[in-house]
């Protein structure tokens, strides 16, 4: 787990503690009162484990100080804007989760962005997305909205158009030939993506398969403009405004650019993915 996490979990532990401890109540008598395992005050108040808002209120009225709970409830948003698991994400459905992507993608001039084993969704397809969106519903036993999650990606595309927008966005060779959907959506797929190097919004790098790289390719991210970087792991979402924290992905989107190749090298590593898969 992230040590930032981490800690601002044990900064909110360590201010229940300081509400319990005010109002004169020891941890079992406060588990008494609310009905909770004295187990569960003591992973909360410890941080190892992350109240829900309704954890939080109840604590506020059980230690007497019911206007505290708005407080409380204030640091776990800012915990939670952080990092959020993509079970609690899904929960909502693709839709909103996507939508949340087309009003980052409106407020953005440049997006860059990494993605070392799939085509990045401002590039894909309504097939490819189909499939991408699926496979997380069935990862994670989410909600099964995929058409208006596809619906709301497309949406997204539409900035590929609009004068005075960038989109700088580096793929791993690798990610050209993984199957996550039937060959003959991934051959449209391909398709689509050498169509895109023409555009004037789009610079698409490929890191060949075996070109010398100086940092290593951990996971996908996007960074809008200089003000937010989103990193995606497998059961976490992760949203960095700390200026050191954009700083360190763009260093690393920049020595991965220095791997990669563009313009017709990239066309002939599309084309020779497509090839194979005749």
């Amino acid at each position: 787990m992230s040590t930032d996490f981490q800690q601002a979990r044990l900064s909110l532990g360590a201010r229940l503690r300081e509400l319990r401890t005010e109002a004169g109540v020891n941890g079992r008598d406060l588990a008494a009162r609310l009905g909770w395992p004295a187990s569960k005050v003591s992973k909360l108040e410890n941080g190892r484990q992350t109240a829900t808002p309704g954890d939080l209120q109840a604590w506020a009225e059980a230690v007497g100080q019911p206007g505290s709970a708005a407080e409380l409830k204030g640091r776990l948003q800012g915990l939670e804007s952080r990092y959020r698991t993509w079970k609690r994400l899904l929960a909502g459905g693709h839709r909103a989760r996507q939508e949340a992507g087309v009003t980052h993608t409106q407020e953005t001039t440049v997006t860059t962005g990494y993605e070392p084993g799939i085509v990045p969704g401002m590039f894909q397809i309504a097939e490819y997305a189909r499939h991408v969106l699926t496979h997380a519903s069935d990862l994670h036993d989410g909600p099964r909205d995929i058409e208006e999650g596809v619906r709301a990606r497309l949406r997204r595309q539409e900035a590929l158009y609009q004068s005075g927008k960038r989109f700088r966005f580096i793929m791993a060779e690798a990610a050209l030939y993984v199957q996550i959907c039937p060959p003959d959506v991934l051959a449209a797929q391909l398709d689509r993506l050498g169509g895109l190097l023409g555009l004037d919004t789009v610079e698409l790098g490929i890191v060949p398969l075996g070109a010398p790289v100086t940092v290593i390719p951990k996971h996908g991210f996007w960074i809008f403009d200089d003000r937010l970087a989103i990193v995606e792991t497998w059961n976490t979402e992760m949203w960095l405004d700390d200026p050191a924290d954009i700083a360190l992905y763009a260093k690393v989107w920049g020595k991965l650019h220095q791997a990669a190749v563009y313009g017709p090298a990239a066309h002939r590593l599309i084309a020779r993915a497509r090839a194979a898969l005749a």
